[in-house]
């Protein structure tokens, strides 16, 4: 796994979200910066707690011209279930071959109770408006990832 730093150009990328239409970075980057968040599986506990801290983060997320994009390898129907159920008020997007968790350096080896597999490891990055990662968020809970989001972005 080679994951992306702060510096490194964000791989442009376009991908069905929840409600099957076409979002790309590039076009969400004309707007301001993009977290793009990366999480294993839609209406996981864990999952589900880092969306709806998201979701409820999305005034002071706005304020600050900030467009959130959720990737994981969810088929499009998955997503539009878990967005719909929880509320979702922001973009998921459908990475069902990992393309782009690989170009970000996300996918990768894991182990849980024992197994060992490859999947998503739990990462988001700023990209800013000049396409670069502007900073790496990689610790945090599932909890607490929106609060360390926006503690950062009033902090800089």
């Amino acid at each position: 796994m080679n994951t992306l730093t702060v510096g490194d150009k964000a791989p442009l990328f376009t991908l069905q979200n929840q409600f099957d239409e076409t979002i790309s970075l590039e076009a969400e980057l004309k707007k301001g910066p993009v977290l793009v968040y990366f999480y294993p599986k839609a209406s996981t506990p864990g999952c589900t707690v880092q969306a709806c801290g998201l979701r409820d983060s999305k005034e002071p997320l706005n304020e600050l011209s900030v467009t959130v994009l959720g990737l994981s390898p969810d088929p499009v129907a998955k997503l539009a279930k878990f967005s719909d159920k929880q509320s979702l008020n922001f973009s998921l997007l459908s990475d069902e071959d990992h393309a782009i968790a690989d170009a970000f350096g996300v996918w990768g080896e894991k182990k849980f109770m024992g197994k060992i597999y490859d999947g998503i490891h739990r990462l988001s990055f700023l990209v800013g408006q000049d396409g670069n990662i502007a900073h790496v968020f990689n610790k945090f809970k599932t909890k607490d990832h929106h609060e360390v989001v926006l503690a950062h972005l009033q902090n800089s």
